[in-house]
């Protein structure tokens, strides 16, 4: 039975989608629910499943063009099987087909776009790969490891192989060696990232205030519970949600840098979507906490970590993207001691985190050695003065340099 395959229902933000890459093509067999395409969005990376056991007949659409919900793509026989290759075919590409036969389906299922991509790269076979994502999903970092593990190379890029050979008699080259350039399209991610970023520039009174927060009292407390909170939740302990928790308890003080702007309206948010940014190999994700004012320390570390995992294998949906009233974004993980943040319009303010640096301080007129890092708010100076912007600085402060006091609401 022949069966068209359509660019699936988009949501409703967003009018269209990039067909990246055909993971099929004409003639293969494929197994129900196998992934057939990536589009990718302005947000997301959508996966087009295959409706049924079946071989794909004909390709509609190339890769690279931007297709709309509904959109013809491709023509499906389900229930068909490959052609069987014929005897003058060469015994490599017999064991070829056998190699590919023998992969599982459930494997291939199991790999995010992003793990795709770095397992063709290198010439991985993916079932070989412990996945360390949601449901044994394999993750981009899991197969890195792998490569690392197994000192595998990359797989020579095609341009390399493409080169002419050096003539005998050619000049010497320059020290500097050949001077090559790359043209490469921008992701649609990556495009929606510079507009949002430059919109956000144009249209805000960008303003960002600093300060300094002693981490002691959090990492003693993160090293006398750590173990048995990881016993209890399954989850590891840490920085992330002391963060969260210390942001909300400020927001509460100070509720206009929870606030957006609506034209010459003020929208004061009466509830507590935190983004946390996630870098990705195809640009920063902002996945939201919903209501995270009702979370606890353990579903708030658990939330984190598993945005984490699919933001890298490309799997949040776009519903966990949208929204937020704040966000806190980490440059510390990258070695990042200061930064002015900028925001995630609408919002009006957003938290920079930097690198945790033992520091000489002085307490109680001694100096002493401390685990210090720099703290950044940029925020909205149409709305937001300096005095709420710095006092809401300074209770994150307070309450990360006495935790008690975020349990104690104080």
């Amino acid at each position: 039975m022949t069966i068209e395959i359509r660019v699936p229902q988009l949501p409703e933000s967003v009018a269209d989608a990039t067909l990246v890459a055909w993971r099929k093509q004409p003639g293969e067999t494929v197994s129900r629910d196998e992934n057939l395409a990536d589009l990718e969005t302005d947000k997301v990376v959508l996966e087009v499943p295959a409706p049924s056991v079946g071989v794909l007949k004909e390709l509609r659409v190339q890769a690279g063009a931007t297709v709309k919900s509904g959109d013809l793509i491709a023509i499906f026989e389900a229930g068909a099987a490959a052609a069987t290759p014929s005897k003058a075919s060469k015994p490599a590409a017999k064991e070829t087909a056998k190699a590919a036969a023998k992969e599982p389906a459930k494997e291939a299922a199991k790999l995010g776009p992003a793990a795709r991509r770095v397992v063709e790269e290198h010439g991985v076979d993916p079932s070989t790969v412990a996945g360390s994502g949601r449901d044994g999903r394999v993750t981009k970092g899991d197969v890195e490891a792998h490569v690392a593990k197994q000192g595998a190379a990359p797989a020579a890029p095609a341009a390399a192989a493409s080169a002419p050979a050096p003539v005998a008699s050619a000049p010497t080259a320059t020290v500097g060696g050949p001077r090559a350039e790359q043209r490469v399209p921008m992701t649609r991610l990556r495009q929606r990232i510079a507009e949002r970023l430059v919109q956000a520039q144009r249209t805000a009174a960008l303003l960002t205030t600093f300060n300094e927060v002693d981490l002691s009292a959090v990492g003693e407390l993160r090293a006398r519970h750590k173990d048995r909170f990881e016993k209890e939740h399954g989850v590891k302990l840490g920085f992330m949600s002391f963060f969260v928790k210390a942001s909300i308890e400020a927001l509460r003080k100070f509720p206009v840098m929870n606030a957006a702007v609506d034209g010459t309206d003020i929208i004061y948010h009466e509830y507590y979507d935190i983004g946390v940014a996630v870098s990705t190999d195809r640009g920063l994700v902002v996945p939201v906490l919903r209501d995270a004012q009702a979370m606890g320390f353990a579903q708030i570390e658990k939330r984190i970590a598993d945005y984490g995992t699919r933001a890298r294998a490309g799997g949040l949906a776009l519903e966990e993207l949208q929204g937020g009233t704040f966000t806190i974004t980490n440059g510390g993980v990258f070695g990042s001691m200061l930064s002015t943040p900028i925001l995630n319009a609408p919002q009006s303010a957003i938290l920079g985190m930097h690198k945790i640096q033992d520091r000489a301080v002085v307490v109680g007129g001694q100096v002493v050695v401390r685990p210090m890092m720099y703290l950044a708010v940029s925020y909205d100076h149409r709305i937001i003065d300096g005095r709420e912007a710095v006092q809401f600085l300074v209770a994150i402060k307070d309450a990360l340099e006495d935790p008690g006091r975020m349990l104690l609401g104080v």
